[in-house]
């Protein structure tokens, strides 16, 4: 049976919003995993999520500090229906980040990241794939703000969906 993945990233609560949109919150819900790659900011959201989420996986990032930093590793990992998933905040530059994560990461079949804030969905030659769910609540330059949501069986991701939410 396929396990529902939601992928999240720089939530920035409450510096970009008050609260995470209630499409989001509806996702969280219907999620066997929920997956966030750091910048939290406030460690409410954390436990909110963890009381509320089935599973879930989570890293720190750069604008997240005490509390935060002492529950949450830098690099978080889990296998999930025979899938190697990784989380990481930050990766680099655009500019040459399939190479550098695919020899930081060998051993993964999925990392997730944020920090850029820009939806990003690439596969290394080594077959890494790269997963950036964006931001639901700090669009920066994007059309939208965005979170992923993504099937995961057998071995292999499937369904992945780029969700865009409204404008507040």
């Amino acid at each position: 049976m396929a396990t529902r993945v939601l992928l999240m990233a720089d939530t920035h609560l409450p510096k970009r919003a008050r609260d995470l949109p209630e499409a989001l919150w509806r996702a969280v819900d219907e999620a066997d995993l929920v997956v966030h790659a750091g910048d939290w900011v406030d460690v409410r959201l954390l436990d909110e999520l963890e009381a509320r989420s089935r599973r879930l996986v989570a890293c720190w990032g750069n604008n997240d500090h005490g509390e935060l930093r002492e529950r949450l590793p830098e690099v978080a990992t889990v296998e999930v229906e025979g899938i190697t998933l990784g989380v990481v905040h930050e990766t680099g530059q655009a500019k040459g980040r399939e190479a550098r994560m695919a020899a930081a990461y060998p051993h993964l079949d999925v990392l997730v990241f944020g920090h850029s804030h820009i939806p990003w969905d690439t596969t290394t030659t080594t077959g890494l794939r790269l997963l950036n769910p964006g931001s639901p609540t700090d669009r920066r330059r994007q059309p939208h703000c965005t979170y992923m949501t993504l099937s995961l069986d057998s071995g292999e991701v499937q369904d992945l969906v780029m969700h865009p939410l409204p404008r507040a």
